[in-house]
């Protein structure tokens, strides 16, 4: 029993789950519709999102488990079939914060929190560091007569394979003549994925100090390198008083080349299969900008998961599962890598920092790297740059 259950009356669990913000639990009537849904049916798993919301609203011990309650990567694919638009996602991250605010959370997400209480982001780098991408690439800092700032994820900005991805997209801003700048010396990781480990209170200490940063600074558009900061930008931070314009940067990118401000003439003769994003296409719903983007790179042969848009496959890195181990058979990355090697495609295509780290992984394990390759869209894009 954990140190919340053992203060907390088992009977009393649901009534907590609600207090914190889970109320949705008692809209469940266990049909099922999520488990039929859930990634983790597809690869076999014995893991059941239904088992864990029954032991949640019956008070049962035994939830808060690495491979239960920590095994969802909060894909949104079960919310989205759900009959009564129980919002299982959020209810999952209440239950876990229930259990994080005992300590009680996986060994490997203790050393993210410590990372990002330490230096502001969840990969155990240095904070100063931040900043140096945006001097090798050139961009410009954000000032009160800036009309974007371009948040670059954590992962871009530290990891030097996912800095191809912000350099890429601030290249085409700069050549689109778009004023925008970053704040890199002085932001934080955006807490999305602290959020869903269920580290509340570091959550709240990253969106008050990026808050205050951003108002401060005359922030009232973003521009963000990955889903995941669009989703907490967009969806959370206007409860700690950040109202803000938010773009992902496919979005800007696909108007931009519709005003004839950027032209995307060069030839890439290459077979790519794209991969939906969770945090783009199931949560907020941007499914055309990607796609227009890829069908406006002349040569470039688009193919589809059999399953995709609001039915994609989940890469398995959400919901901080990018930081778990997975058994190598129970990697969704690794199925959707098996479809489009039978595809026979040169490229798997994203857009998002989190999918490309999972997808390169598979590509590595499964032996498919001397066929095949990982890419982000702005990638692609800044190829065909014209």
């Amino acid at each position: 029993m954990s140190e919340v259950e053992a203060r907390i009356p088992m009977f009393e669990i649901k009534d907590v789950i609600v207090e914190y913000g889970g109320e949705d639990i008692t809209q469940c009537m266990q049909c099922g519709v999520c488990v039929a849904t859930c990634p983790w049916k597809r690869v076999g798993s014995e893991f059941t999102i239904r088992e864990m919301m029954h032991m949640g609203r019956m008070g049962y011990e035994g939830y808060e488990s690495d491979d239960i309650l920590f095994a969802c990567t909060t894909c949104n694919h079960c919310a989205t079939r759900c009959p009564r638009g129980v919002k299982i996602p959020n209810i999952v991250r209440v239950m876990r914060s229930m259990i994080c605010e005992s300590g009680a959370m996986p060994k490997n997400l203790k050393a993210v929190v410590g990372s990002i209480n330490s230096q502001g982001n969840p990969w155990s780098q240095d904070k100063s560091k931040r900043e140096n991408w945006a001097k090798e690439a050139d961009v410009p800092a954000f000032t009160e007569e800036t009309e974007y700032l371009l948040y670059v994820c954590c992962t871009s900005a530290f990891d030097s394979r996912s800095q191809k991805i912000a350099k890429s997209i601030a290249e085409m801003l700069k050549k689109a003549g778009v004023s925008f700048g970053v704040l890199s010396a002085e932001e934080k990781c955006c807490g999305e994925s602290i959020r869903k480990i269920g580290a509340e209170d570091a959550f709240s200490a990253l969106a008050e100090h990026n808050v205050n940063l951003f108002n401060s600074k005359g922030v009232k558009k973003i521009i963000t390198t990955s889903p995941h900061c669009h989703y907490t930008f967009k969806n959370e931070y206007p409860a700690f008083g950040g109202e803000y314009e938010v773009y992902h940067y496919t979005e800007i990118i696909n108007q931009l080349a519709k005003d004839g401000k950027l032209n995307f003439a060069n030839s890439v003769a290459k077979k790519v299969i794209y991969h939906e994003p969770c945090y783009l296409g199931r949560h907020a719903q941007i499914f055309d900008a990607p796609r227009e983007l890829m069908t406006a790179v002349p040569d470039l042969e688009v193919l589809e998961f059999d399953n995709n848009k609001n039915d994609s496959l989940c890469c398995g890195g959400g919901g901080s599962r990018i930081w778990m181990e997975t058994e190598a058979h129970m990697r969704f990355s690794d199925a959707k890598v098996d479809e489009a090697s039978a595809k026979e495609v040169n490229y798997v295509v994203t857009a998002c920092p989190y999918c490309v780290v999972m997808f390169e992984d598979s590509v590595k394990t499964k032996n498919k790297d001397d066929v095949m390759a990982v890419k982000d869209i702005s990638e692609i894009l800044k190829e065909s740059l014209g």
